[in-house]
């Protein structure tokens, strides 16, 4: 009795191996992908999709790239003082013959508006007297000069003579140059009492403060501001203990919320020598091309101001990529035709829509950056 019990334990331990292995054979078989996949990428399981869904997903491949040193200060976009100008009244009159309006693209020189005031037709007047006064003296001269030399005048009336063509003269040397100083002249007027004001530079007209027949003085009120925009200013404040990064002549980089993603580059040229007793900060200038008027006046900024000459390079893909889950940071990497993994990363702060790859990628990943969602959503139907 116990000698066959002893010999039907080999039996039964062999038929356990022969199940054990049936069973193990029959889930492979099952799916035939799962050893494939769970390899993958240090054990992560892919996810993968059709055609259709894929045609939805956006992928990146990330490339270094060099990024220097910088500090990132606020700033605000400001006209380029050197290529504004504010048209002023040169006298008290009526606005006749407006002929911009704002948003209008001028050139130098060409007519804004006319001027209609009795000061001007006073003025012009004067300086059209002026010069016929001296016409009319020159040639007295002349003749007194003749008749002195035929001993047919006195040497008084030959002095005489002399003294009125040079108070002449001097007439029409003071009222030509009160038609400069007010920024005048016969030739640019169109008739009496009427004076054109021509556009002071070539640029936008970005603010009219008259009307057609408005009455105006001559203050220091302007009627019209022109502005060239192609180049703007863009002024920011650095804390005195960062003056020591900073030096004119260095290139720096704006931002701006109307445009997210998008640089505009241009360079420190003017470091304030008064430091703000209240804030302890400088002001900064930087001048930027404005191609396409897109950066607008009074609109704030972020300034990337370079520090110095060194430089590293950096591996970054943009914030929209990553996603938290389980108090950790994942992205989507392609791993093939349809095919993705989840990868775990550590990446930097959010810097102006991107973030540095601190661990986890390496140049030439190709990441998802639109679709992560998506493929959430797949990874758990698959793994239900």
């Amino acid at each position: 009795m116990i000698g066959r019990y002893f010999r039907a334990v080999p039996l039964v331990f062999a038929a356990g191996i022969l199940f054990a292995a049936c069973g193990h054979g029959s889930s492979a078989a099952e799916n035939p992908n799962q050893s494939a996949d769970t390899a993958l990428r240090g054990g992560a399981r892919a996810v993968v999709v059709d055609e259709k869904t894929r045609s939805t997903i956006k992928t990146a491949v990330l490339h270094d790239r060099v990024k220097a040193d910088t500090l990132t200060i606020a700033g605000k976009v400001e006209f380029d003082e050197d290529r504004v100008a504010h048209v002023l009244a040169p006298l008290a009159g009526q606005i006749v013959d407006l002929r911009v309006k704002v948003g209008d693209v001028v050139k130098k020189g060409d007519p804004l508006c006319a001027l209609s005031s009795r000061d001007v037709a006073v003025a012009v007047g004067e300086q059209i007297e002026s010069h016929k006064d001296l016409d009319l003296a020159e040639k007295t001269l002349a003749m007194t000069q003749d008749l002195f030399d035929h001993q047919a005048a006195s040497k008084i009336a030959l002095q005489q003579a002399q003294n009125d063509l040079e108070k002449a003269r001097s007439r029409v040397a003071r009222n030509d140059e009160t038609l400069r100083v007010l920024g005048l002249s016969a030739e640019a007027s169109n008739a009496i009492g009427r004076v054109v004001l021509p556009s002071p530079l070539t640029g936008d007209v970005i603010e009219r403060k008259v009307t057609e027949g408005q009455f105006v003085q001559s203050d220091s009120t302007p009627i019209m501001t022109i502005a060239d925009l192609s180049t703007v200013w863009v002024m920011g404040d650095i804390f005195e203990r960062d003056l020591h990064l900073a030096a004119v002549g260095r290139p720096a980089i704006v931002t701006v919320a109307a445009y997210p993603g998008e640089e505009f580059a241009g360079r420190v040229d003017y470091i304030s020598d008064l430091i703000d007793p209240a804030t302890r900060t400088a002001k900064v200038r930087i001048a930027v091309p404005n191609r396409g008027a897109r950066l607008k006046i009074e609109m704030f900024a972020s300034v990337s101001l370079g520090v110095g000459d060194t430089s590293e390079h950096v591996l970054t893909l943009p914030s929209a990529a990553a996603f938290i889950e389980g108090g950790e940071t994942w992205v989507y990497v392609a791993a093939g035709a349809n095919r993705f993994v989840r990868r775990l990363v550590s990446l930097s702060e959010d810097q102006n829509g991107e973030r540095r790859v601190l661990a986890g990628l390496k140049p030439g990943d190709e990441v998802v950056v639109d679709g992560g969602l998506l493929l959430r959503q797949e990874e758990e139907l698959g793994a239900s």
